[in-house]
């Protein structure tokens, strides 16, 4: 099954008061490029969440955005004193009271405006049951992640194939006007050597040796098997389940070799109109294969 690696995909979770985000684009890349965003007190969940996304997805940039939301009422904040640092202001107080000689009342509120006598009780989250929450809340948006992956790879394979039967088109159409190409070859050398010795007998099989080496040095035959073959393996590729962008670009290189050749061999116009018209095909193929993981 052909899967395209542009691709957008979220899930929507939600667990013990929370509701859990998240949001994942792809895009295509020639390797595995996994950008992932956590909270700063989840990093240590990183290392199975990007485990859960190697597993699913092989190739392409996948960036992940993770948001945690409360949906209970806020509870209402803990406050507490930080008695050491409370004790220390204290005794500094009374040392600057004993060498000034000053007579200084401290003033409650002036303590309390000091930095960090008064700290907010953070809550602490259950890692564990916050790694099952993330877990399924990632499965969700990897799921639609691949849904529409497979959906825009249908689209591309589809497109693929009808290019695919155009290529072989134009090699069955080539492949029957090679016998032609070394008759009108033969016809031209015959009339220029008949108009140029007008006087003079023709060699019959000097011409014929013309001829056979002409049709040595612009056959065609091994170039069109060879793109036949390449178009019979790239199909064979659009059917697997598995990751075959690269291996679908390294056969488009291959035929662009042996399409090049068939237009540096032939002197026929129609053939190199074909020519032509096959690159243009096979250019159109490579910018889809591009987005195949």
């Amino acid at each position: 099954m052909t899967k395209s690696m542009t691709a957008y995909g979220k899930g929507d979770y939600l667990h013990d008061g929370k509701r859990f985000l998240v949001e994942m684009k792809s895009l295509n890349n020639r390797y595995r490029d996994v950008i992932l965003r956590l909270p700063k007190n989840l990093q240590g969940l990183e290392k199975e969440l990007r485990a859960l996304i190697d597993s699913k997805i092989k190739r392409g940039r996948v960036e992940v955005f993770f948001q945690i939301e409360t949906t209970q009422e806020a509870p209402p904040y803990a406050l507490e004193l930080n008695l050491p640092l409370v004790d220390a202001y204290l005794n500094i107080f009374d040392q600057l009271l004993s060498r000034s000689k000053l007579k200084q009342e401290l003033r409650l509120e002036t303590l309390l405006q000091m930095n960090d006598v008064v700290t907010v009780k953070t809550e602490v989250e259950n890692e564990e049951e916050m790694g099952k929450a993330l877990n399924r809340t990632l499965s969700m948006g990897l799921d639609s992640l691949i849904e529409m992956r497979e959906k825009e790879g249908a689209a591309i394979e589809t497109d693929l194939r009808k290019r695919l039967e155009r290529i072989s088109g134009f090699v069955d159409e080539v492949r029957g006007r090679a016998p032609e190409i070394v008759k009108a070859y033969q016809a031209r050398l015959k009339e220029n050597v008949e108009r140029l010795c007008q006087e003079v007998a023709v060699d019959a099989d000097r011409i014929a040796q013309e001829v056979a080496i002409f049709a040595e040095r612009s056959d065609i035959t091994e170039e069109l098997v060879r793109v036949a073959s390449h178009i019979q393996q790239f199909e064979t590729y659009l059917e697997i389940d598995d990751v075959v962008g690269r291996r679908l670009d390294f056969l488009i290189q291959e035929m662009n070799r042996e399409i090049n050749t068939l237009g540096s061999k032939s002197s026929d116009g129609n053939v190199s109109r074909i020519v032509v018209e096959m690159k243009a095909e096979l250019e159109k193929l490579r910018e889809q294969v591009q987005n195949v993981e």
